[in-house]
């Protein structure tokens, strides 16, 4: 039904009578009366997304976009949304993809890219280059520990790149390396760029952050359990599992806990930050503890022509203890802003305001959670890391023009990233605030029991079609929720679950083999390393539901938070 227009009329004649749009309220059965002809409409755009990333290869940007026009005609035309209301929500999503998310992601880059501007991103690279020679430890410490560590900085397929270089460089055969690279780039990815993917997940379901974290920090820790041992069996093989299990499963066991406690109890933000550098940590100390071991042989570190050392002279302490300051200011501004005396006074630096033209009343009567926009803009982590950078720019001797144009050149470095973000949180809010995402919900709740099994699966394929794990959280998020609230599930165990399930679609997804192909300079052979990324995949995604379906049940049940 089409909301009315109510004329507001004074009781005395006055020039200032207003026309005052009413409210939207939410059906869930718009369309034809039907919940089934309503979830069916409402999968078109989510299938215009898919179908032009999997099958047509469309560029993520268009895909994106495409699907935004096709969410506002179902919004308008099939559910009734006022089209002034459908292009507000839209405008509120994409302001939102910019503000955090992407203000997170540019800020994050930034930092990284410093340290590759002055050369200390080649001294850090040689520093874990020289802790072993073995290349089994190498695919822990550089894929694992650095690749875990980049995702927390940068993501959007950033470590893949990187860590897959490094690994050639090392004397990887290029196929190995992608491999090796992309199964790596799984465990981080649900916290990775700063948490956004589920800072992403928390808005778009309404659910408190640290309720989704605590929840995502109770799954794919068990995830990195693993896979620095699929890490070792992947480079060398039954015999590389048997020389050096050790290191996999103490970094596998630290980072696990590392991740768990952080997300859980410090900071979201921080989560792959301080994992990854225990992890590194303890095979570092590990090493030096057993320095006869065969998969701790080590070298001197060589420094190469160009950076701050020389061809023949190895980096400097201060000079590695430069390539480590970015990574531990950043733990440090982080931390400081989380203090108990310090954080409700910069929490209460908020800006936060109803969104114009957009008056939507959820199925529950109440005020949908897409009307307000909130930002608490001091300890949002983008400021936060605006702040690390300026002290890391000082110490590695970054001037301010420098550093500013090292600010533009990552923008512009980003621009399709924007878009794309920017054009899928748009998506994702039109469809939520038409209750296009309640409708697909409340049909999916029909699974039952067998929803927890499932659910995991949804959020891998949207990552494996759109590389991103934000973006797949912003599009199935909301859905999960009312699903889970349907089917009488914890509605935190489904949304974590899609987060969760989507770090294994990351390595199969088109824009991650890509990256990694051309990395590596294979290009042409993604369907290769498809062949041999696809069974890994697969087969944690099992594991992954399995958990998650016994964490619906009394029998893990009391892992949920």
């Amino acid at each position: 039904m089409w909301p009315t227009v109510a004329l507001i009329v004074p009781s005395s004649p006055s020039p200032t009578a207003a026309i005052v749009l009413a409210a939207y309220e939410q059906n869930p059965e718009a369309v034809g009366g039907s919940l089934g002809l309503s979830a069916l409409v409402s999968v078109v755009p989510l299938a215009v997304v898919l179908v032009l990333l999997g099958v047509l290869r469309v560029r993520a940007p268009w895909a994106a976009l495409s699907g935004l026009a096709a969410a506002l005609v179902v919004a308008i035309l099939g559910f009734a949304m006022p089209f002034g209301m459908a292009l507000s929500a839209a405008a509120h999503g994409a302001f939102y993809g910019l503000f955090p998310i992407l203000w997170i992601v540019v800020n994050a880059l930034w930092v990284f890219n410093m340290t590759v501007a002055t050369g200390h991103f080649d001294v850090l690279r040689r520093s874990f280059g020289a802790l072993s020679i073995d290349e089994r430890t190498q695919a822990i410490l550089v894929a694992f520990c650095f690749g875990g560590l980049l995702e927390a900085l940068a993501g959007f397929g950033a470590p893949v790149a990187i860590t897959s270089v490094m690994l050639v460089a090392l004397g990887f055969k290029p196929m190995k390396a992608a491999v090796v690279a992309l199964v790596a780039n799984t465990a981080p990815v649900a916290f990775g760029a700063m948490g956004v993917p589920v800072i992403t997940l928390a808005r778009v379901t309404g659910l408190p952050l640290e309720q989704v974290a605590s929840m995502v920090g109770r799954q794919t820790p068990l995830l990195a359990l693993f896979v620095p041992l699929v890490l070792v069996f992947l480079v060398d093989g039954r015999r590389g599992v048997r020389e050096a299990w050790v290191p996999a499963v103490v970094c596998g066991v630290v980072f696990a806990v590392g991740q768990f406690v952080t997300s859980n109890f410090i900071s979201v933000e921080l989560t792959d930050i301080v994992a990854s550098l225990l992890g590194a940590v303890a095979v570092f100390l590990l090493a030096r503890a057993q320095p006869h071991a065969v998969w701790a042989a080590r070298r001197p570190a060589v420094a190469a022509a160009g950076g701050p050392g020389t061809a023949t002279q190895p980096d400097s302490p201060a000079e590695v203890r430069k390539a480590y300051a970015p990574y531990v200011i950043i733990v440090v501004v982080f931390a400081l802003a989380q203090l108990p005396g310090l954080k409700p006074a910069l929490d209460s630096l908020k800006l936060a305001f109803h969104w114009p033209f957009l008056d939507v009343i959820g199925t529950d009567g109440k005020p949908h959670s897409t009307t307000s926009f909130s930002l608490t803009w001091l300890t949002t982590a983008g400021s936060l890391m605006v702040i690390a950078g300026i002290i890391v720019a000082l110490i590695l001797g970054v001037g301010a023009w420098r550093a500013l144009a090292i600010w533009g050149r990552t923008v512009s470095e980003l621009r399709w990233a924007i878009l794309t973000v920017a054009a899928v949180l748009a998506l994702a809010y039109v469809m939520n605030a038409s209750a296009q995402t309640t409708a697909i919900g409340l049909f999916v709740a029909g699974a039952g029991a067998a929803l927890a099994f499932v659910s995991p699966v949804l959020g891998w394929l949207g990552v494996a079609v759109t590389g991103s794990d934000t973006s797949a959280n912003a599009l199935f998020g909301s859905l999960q929720v009312t699903a889970a609230q349907g089917a009488g599930l914890p509605p935190e165990l489904l949304a974590a679950a899609n987060s969760s399930g989507g770090v294994l679609g990351k390595m199969l997804s088109p824009q991650n083999l890509t990256i990694a192909a051309v990395a590596v300079r294979l290009e042409g052979q993604e369907g290769v390393i498809l062949r041999k990324v696809v069974g890994w995949s697969l087969g944690m995604l099992l594991v992954l539901a399995v958990l998650i379906t016994l964490q619906a049940t009394p029998v893990l049940g009391w892992m949920l938070p």
